[in-house]
């Protein structure tokens, strides 16, 4: 049988080479597949904490071997983490989230703007337009609970109070789905399912209604979910010692390695029947201790996780603009790319305007608006027309927002020179620099005070960044194309040069240079330019998939902008697709990715045959087969975060 899995596997490699235009019988490939195969399972790389510390009470350098890190000022320790845990050697993690910068940055922006200082004791509890929100599944950006899984689940949970966010953050992790927690927990929460909390032999004698269990379990309606859980029920429930208790939780975090649970199965099933509990109580509590594995949450932990995530909605929630540009001034963090969190924000109202050399900054910023002046760098009519003339309008968001917080209505998002690729900060200093000055002439003007070279000039033309100065990209590359540092024995001499007037690049370019420089577009989304040719393949919009009935078979098509394969979905990928009327969540089970693995990976445009399946508020696809639809938009490159 092993001789037979290997032969499967060798012609699995094969199709795939092939499919790849690689000769898998070529003596080289023969080569390089037979080293492939002795590297599959070997670490990919060796990671460093990004906030670990280690204390000892002698120099670390004369009890383990210490190394430069890549850092300046920086060193580390050679060895594994869990290798310190052996030795003893104490160890304090502390966590470098990313959210902590954007929620800093957006507590000062609302008070530059809008006069209010706030700090995460101070943020309003128990907001009801905020629960509203995070019922809906609308935390695009927010803290934790942004990721498909999470919203998948906050319809079905419906958090309307703090501890529920604190369950929510906890139950959407490997180790609870695998202990078979989530669906009871679920069952009980809606009523579907009566909560019980099993009694010992003792206790059906007494007669007594309650059960020790219950004075752990009843704020989790009788499912373990967090550790301090596991440890004080196999206390009350096997007559494990607080030590014990604490080796437990040890070895569930190393139980998959070294297991490290086999010798408490054992312990806890005997202290168990000996209390008389149900054997099949016990199975019950084993198998969710083992679903715990390397990913079971502490409760302090996912309190402090849920604080986070409630704050950064409520930000969300009442100031979007300012949170939509901390988030974009915090980046690389989080679950989305910029233009996924900008057409949220403009989804939610949020004025988004263009980079611009005459206003722009190097970050993002806030920028007062004037109802009666038109900024020439805004593209809101480019963005209106991204429907055709008889699509429906477009689709409102999935609650009630409330009113814009005071002080925030009349300032909208301006974008940051860090949105184009390529181009400094050193350039932006600069450029902004010379800007407050005095205002730019022209783009010669700007360029000789900025003293921008070639690249970076033409970066800024390509972002159309010179609307202001020139009136359009093509312009403005010419425009720049053609100032040259003035010699000093010429400078002051008159130059004679005809004005070149070039004609306006089409909106179908404007939108692919746009993301060609920047990655994304304040006008037309760019399914809209292929809208025809979808219709010709009766590819449904977003929109019209989401009002389908449970069940029913559709065809849709849009940008991937996220594929994921969490290692406990067995071999599931989830897909995010988006197009110019809103996103959907496709599954592809196993099968289908093997069977059509090259255009699931490789496709920037995926068209979907499948099922929609809607429960409980959440809609997703189940795909029946793939197709590649780049052909329909060459110019868009891949935007997608694969597998993050």
């Amino acid at each position: 049988s092993m001789a037979y899995a290997r032969t499967n596997a060798d012609l699995s490699m094969a199709d795939a080479l092939r499919e790849r235009g690689f000769d898998p019988d070529a003596p080289v490939m023969r080569r390089v597949a037979a080293l492939v195969a002795q590297l599959r399972g070997f670490p990919r790389h060796l990671s460093q904490h990004v906030g670990g510390f280690v204390i000892s009470e002698h120099p670390l350098h004369t009890l383990v071997p210490v190394e430069n890190a890549a850092m300046a000022e920086r060193t580390i320790i050679q060895w594994d983490k869990d290798d310190l845990q052996s030795m003893r050697l104490l160890k304090v993690d502390c966590l470098a989230l990313g959210m902590l910068t954007c929620l800093r940055k957006c507590f000062d922006l609302v008070h530059r703007h809008a006069g209010k200082r706030f700090e995460l004791a101070t943020v309003p509890q128990d907001d009801e337009p905020t629960y509203a929100m995070i019922r809906a599944a609308d935390t695009i950006g927010v803290f934790q609970i942004e990721s498909r899984a999470q919203m998948s689940m906050l319809p079905r949970l419906r958090p309307a109070a703090f501890y529920d966010l604190v369950v929510q953050v906890a139950i959407v992790r490997p180790g609870p789905i695998q202990g078979g927690m989530v669906h009871p927990y679920l069952r009980r929460r809606q009523g579907r399912e009566a909560v019980d909390y099993p009694q010992s032999a003792s206790e059906r004698a007494a007669g007594l209604d309650d059960s020790r269990v219950k004075v752990v379990l009843e704020r989790t309606l009788g499912v373990p979910i967090f550790q301090e859980q596991v440890m004080k029920l196999v206390e009350l429930v096997a007559g494990f010692t607080p030590g014990q208790a604490d080796e437990l939780r040890r070895a569930m975090a190393a139980w998959k390695r070294k297991g490290g649970l086999e010798p408490f199965r054992e312990r806890i099933r005997d202290g168990m029947l000996a209390n008389g509990y149900e054997e099949s109580y016990f199975e019950r509590i084993f198998s969710q201790i083992k679903g715990f594995g390397d990913y079971g949450f502490p409760e302090s932990h996912a309190s402090s996780f849920a604080l986070l995530a409630y704050a950064s909605s409520w930000l969300k929630c009442h100031y979007p603009a300012a949170f939509v540009c901390a988030l974009l001034n915090s980046l690389p963090m989080g679950f989305y790319a910029p233009a996924q969190l900008i057409r949220d924000a403009r989804r939610h109202g949020v004025r988004v305007l263009p980079v611009d050399a005459t206003s722009s900054e190097w970050n993002c910023t806030l920028e007062a608006l004037d109802d009666r002046k038109t900024d020439v760098g805004d593209f809101s009519r480019d963005a209106c027309a991204s429907s055709s003339a008889n699509a429906p309008p477009p689709k409102s968001l999935p609650h009630d927002p409330p009113s814009p917080a005071a002080g925030t209505r009349a300032h909208a998002l301006r974008l940051g020179f860090s949105r184009i690729a390529g181009f400094s900060e050193a350039s932006a200093t600069r450029l902004v620099e010379a800007r407050r000055q005095h205002a730019f002439r022209d783009v010669a003007d700007l360029i000789h005070r900025a003293d921008l070279n070639a690249g970076e000039r033409a970066r800024l033309a390509d972002a159309d960044a010179l609307r202001s100065l020139s009136g359009h990209r093509h312009q403005a590359r010419w425009d720049s194309a053609g100032v040259d540092r003035t010699i000093a024995v010429l400078e002051g001499a008159a130059v004679n040069e005809e004005s070149v007037q070039l004609a306006a690049p089409s909106l179908h370019k404007d939108v692919m240079s746009d993301y060609a420089s920047q990655g994304f577009t304040l006008r037309r989304h760019p399914l809209s330019f292929a809208r025809a040719a979808l219709d010709q393949r009766r590819m449904q919009r977003a929109r019209d998939v989401l009002g389908c009935r449970h069940g029913r078979r559709v065809r849709c098509a849009g940008l991937v902008t996220v594929r994921q394969r969490p290692g406990t979905a067995k071999g599931v990928t989830f897909v995010t697709l988006e197009d110019e009327t809103g996103i959907l969540n496709i599954i592809v089970w196993a099968a289908l990715a093997e069977d059509q693995r090259r255009v699931l990976i490789d496709s920037t445009l995926l068209g979907v045959e499948g099922e929609l399946q809607s429960s409980d508020g959440v809609q997703h696809v189940i795909a029946h087969r793939l197709v590649n639809l780049d052909a329909l938009l060459p110019e868009i490159g891949s935007q997608s975060r694969d597998f993050h």
